[in-house]
């Protein structure tokens, strides 16, 4: 579900930019004209962020603050004024804004602060949940999998979790690498301090260095007030540099001595400033081959790579699609305030058929989509082609793929055979393709020779004779 945004100004050119530009940046977004009618939609909940205009006819910023205080209406607010002058500034600081921006704006610079303030906002609030339960909270229950590889990652997780060192996490977009950075950070012992999580790919490279260590008054135009960076807010908890591969070369550099030394500068000091931050970082890159290429420094890989965890795509456990339909169903089912519903076979079979290029945050979504977009209390195979049409063509052209390389084997072996293969064709079709297929499965479960067999669906001891018949071998430990 989109997080919504609340732009508060009495300009409507002011209005329009703004909310096109947050609406590009994935927002939903909601305008108002005066302090009185923000303060009615405000009173209405729902919003991650209110972007509010300092000097309006009716109210001014300070006093729509006030009353939204007053009504224990706390969502992060941002400044925006015209008026840009140090008294304003410390005001707003004082009254509790999130930060402060002068007029005329950058908009990428708003759209990070945007993503900043809620990132805070939530953060503070799940860590109050913590506090007030006095109990901990199970991360994990957020990772579903109960395949081999999932169950080696939970007990990697809990190997490295209190060792204060770097993490490396890797895999492809939407296979959950953030959730096993949270799941890190909240069993460690940190957890009751801040995760600070950073997408570096998200990030002008502009505006990157003064997102991750802050600048001081006067470091550049516009920046009247000193402000604190990524690292300084993550001090004593956890940062998470997601996307790490696309961090440009010079900021590798300083990172890597700040690894080194557990000191910073901040833009446009000459001071030190010293920070007790445990980095994790994830990429859906090859850090291997971008050192090759000269994109990635040696040194730094091998710092933040004291631990890797590789999460796999959602094609290589598939047996791990079922219980996670059934745990998005149930999870977005109470979210949506719709009621619980069921999957049918035919259409879990087409699930299972498909090959899940967006991973599991692509499932996620179709899920979330049914749920919306249908009332039916069971997922029919029409309702799922209905929310991702996408599904069924991808698999027909796979399915079509496969049959006419299948077609085209058996052609060339007719055309060429003659009368040698006469009776022999149906076991040479089959060899030809039951060596492939069993070597692929075996890949797919790293020569566990029992999965393999459940996949196949034969017996295990059927699946040892195959083997020895095709001459192929298992790195399995007998």
């Amino acid at each position: 579900m989109k997080r919504k945004i609340l732009i508060v100004d009495d300009e409507e050119s002011i209005r329009w930019v703004l909310g096109k530009s947050l609406q590009k940046a994935g927002y939903a977004v909601d305008f108002a004209e005066d302090g009185s009618s923000a303060i009615e939609k405000a009173s209405s909940g729902g919003f991650s962020s209110i972007i509010l205009d300092l000097t309006m006819p009716d109210m001014s910023g300070f006093q729509v603050m006030s009353e939204l205080k007053a009504d224990g209406i706390d969502p992060p607010v941002i400044i925006i004024t015209a008026q840009n002058t140090v008294k304003n500034a410390i005001d707003a600081m004082k009254q509790g804004a999130y930060d402060y921006i002068a007029k005329p704006f950058d908009l990428d610079e708003v759209n990070i602060t945007v993503q900043r303030a809620i990132e805070s906002y939530e953060n503070t609030k799940k860590l109050e949940m913590l506090r007030k339960e006095g109990s901990e909270t199970d991360t994990l229950q957020d990772i579903v999998g109960q395949s081999q590889v999932m169950l080696n990652i939970y007990k990697m997780i809990g190997r490295v979790a209190e060792r204060d060192i770097t993490v490396l996490i890797v895999g492809e977009s939407g296979t959950g690498k953030e959730l096993v950075a949270r799941s890190i950070h909240s069993n460690s012992t940190r957890k009751n301090e801040k995760l600070v999580a950073v997408n570096i790919a998200a990030i002008p490279k502009d505006l990157l260095e003064s997102e991750l260590f802050g600048y001081e008054k006067g470091a550049f135009t516009g920046a009247s007030l000193p402000k604190r960076g990524r690292f300084e807010e993550a001090h004593m908890g956890t940062l998470h540099l997601d996307e790490i591969g696309d961090m440009p070369s010079e900021l590798q550099t300083k990172l890597l001595r700040i690894l080194e030394e557990r000191k910073f500068y901040r833009l446009g000091s000459e001071k030190p400033t010293p920070v007790d931050v445990r980095i994790i970082t994830s990429t859906n890159k090859d850090l291997e081959e971008e050192v090759s290429l000269g994109k990635f420094r040696e040194d730094l890989y091998y710092r933040l790579n004291a631990i890797t965890i590789e999460v796999p795509p959602l094609r290589n456990r598939r047996e791990d699609v079922i219980p996670l339909i059934d745990h998005f169903l149930t999870k977005y089912s109470k979210e949506l305030g719709v009621g619980k519903r069921s999957i049918s076979e035919e259409a879990t079979d087409t699930i299972l058929g498909y090959h899940w290029p967006g991973n599991v945050r692509e499932l996620e979504n179709i899920i979330k989509r049914i749920l919306v977009l249908s009332s039916d209390s069971i997922i029919t195979k029409g309702t799922l082609v209905e929310a991702a049409p996408h599904l069924e063509g991808r698999i027909r052209k796979d399915r079509d793929a496969l049959d006419n390389l299948i077609s085209n084997e058996l052609k060339y072996l007719l055309s060429t055979g003659g009368d040698e293969n006469s009776g022999k064709i149906y076991d040479t079709v089959i060899k030809r393709v039951e060596k492939p297929l069993i070597e692929s499965i075996l890949t797919l479960t790293k020569g566990n020779k029992k999965k393999a067999a459940q996949l196949l669906g034969i017996n295990r001891n059927t699946l040892s004779k195959k083997m020895d018949e095709l001459k192929l071998k298992s790195n399995e430990n007998e």
